[in-house]
């Protein structure tokens, strides 16, 4: 079955048609643990504000926060598994993606641009639907670890930085309460040292500003796949919606609860890639060019929203019903690809 999007820029087409070519991803429970040792964990540093950039604007293009840093844009792939939790880093994150990977679960894609973590992880595999997420921030840098040799001359070709454990050793180290390969842990600023190419933070279609007219009063939502259910419960005393996971709520390794101001769940077609691990289990592609259906959890209620991307190397618009823009509230966005039905193992 072809992963090729409709309607893409002709270097997004062009890393699609060679993505069908390459070997499967590996499985997630037997990934390799980086092609280099990292060093030894130290001490993490304080977390780090990007300096800001000429092309800084009022107001963050990723979170909508007056006055927030436009540093580089880093997108990391972590390990959203019992096995990994809790995780590092996530707090900071200004967008939250979540990804269906194989066996029905799913990984997380964390991007930064207005502030730094001390470290962020544990950071384990990419997956071909980062490869057609990434192109709307130009050319980011990427950090994720186990990535088959044979698939890496494939992200060479994809417009970004890759910072991997083979690019950048010296960013990574093992340590925490977990065995590997869930104790790979990285410093986001080390990782942006390795690509000053990276570009800034740009529009990729998110509006944000007073709550359209409508909406349901909704105090938890729930996001469902094969083998994992996500729930999102408002709080209006931390005013965002705080994440469970298969009945447990979600804890930072920094203390308190993950979630954010505004959550995305955005149904899209989930279909079988031409990747599978050592089990025979296929890598699903999500697809995000196109158009489709949303759900918009901000300020306590939930609103019905249509989605709509015209290319890769382009953002996605959200849109009321009566086609007025979707607002979101300031703050952290998470963007949750579920299958537009029931959920699916393809």
């Amino acid at each position: 079955m072809s992963v090729l999007q409709p309607h893409k820029s002709p270097r997004a087409a062009a890393l699609s048609a060679a993505a069908l070519t390459v070997l499967t991803f590996s499985a997630c429970s037997s990934e390799p643990n980086g092609a280099a040792p990292p060093r030894a964990a130290g001490t993490p540093a304080p977390a780090v504000t990007p300096a800001p950039s000429p092309s800084a604007q009022p107001v963050h293009p990723f979170t909508g926060r007056p006055g927030a840093r436009n540093g580089p844009v880093l997108a990391v792939k972590i390990d959203n598994t019992r096995s990994a939790k809790p995780q590092r880093g996530l707090r900071s994150a200004d967008i939250v993606y979540v990804e269906q990977v194989e066996g029905g679960l799913s990984r997380i894609m964390a991007v930064y641009s207005s502030t730094l973590p001390p470290q962020v992880g544990p950071v384990r595999s990419a997956r071909i639907s980062d490869l057609h997420i990434l192109p709307q921030f130009g050319r980011p840098a990427f950090a994720y670890s186990g990535v088959q040799s044979k698939m890496k001359p494939y992200l060479a070709q994809a417009p970004l930085i890759d910072v991997s454990p083979d690019k950048a050793a010296g960013a990574y180290t093992r340590g925490g309460p977990h065995p590997a390969p869930y104790n790979l842990y990285a410093s986001p600023q080390e990782l942006l040292a390795k690509a000053p190419g990276a570009t800034t933070a740009r529009d990729i279609g998110f509006r944000f500003g007073a709550a359209p007219p409508g909406g349901t009063a909704t105090t938890s939502y729930t996001a469902r796949y094969p083998s994992s259910t996500l729930v999102f419960h408002w709080s209006a005393g931390e005013h965002r919606w705080l994440v469970s996971q298969d009945g447990r709520p979600d804890q930072a390794a920094e203390g308190g609860r993950l979630g954010g101001q505004t959550v995305v769940v955005q149904r899209v077609r989930t279909t079988r890639s031409q990747f599978h691990d050592f089990l025979g289990n296929y890598t699903p592609l999500m697809q995000t060019v196109g158009t489709g259906t949303a759900t918009v959890l901000r300020d306590g209620k939930a609103y019905d929203a249509r989605w709509s991307r015209a290319s890769e190397d382009q953002g996605t618009t959200y849109t009321t019903p009566s086609g007025r823009p979707m607002t979101f509230a300031p703050g952290q966005v998470w963007i949750v690809l579920v299958n537009a039905g029931r959920p699916v193992t393809p």
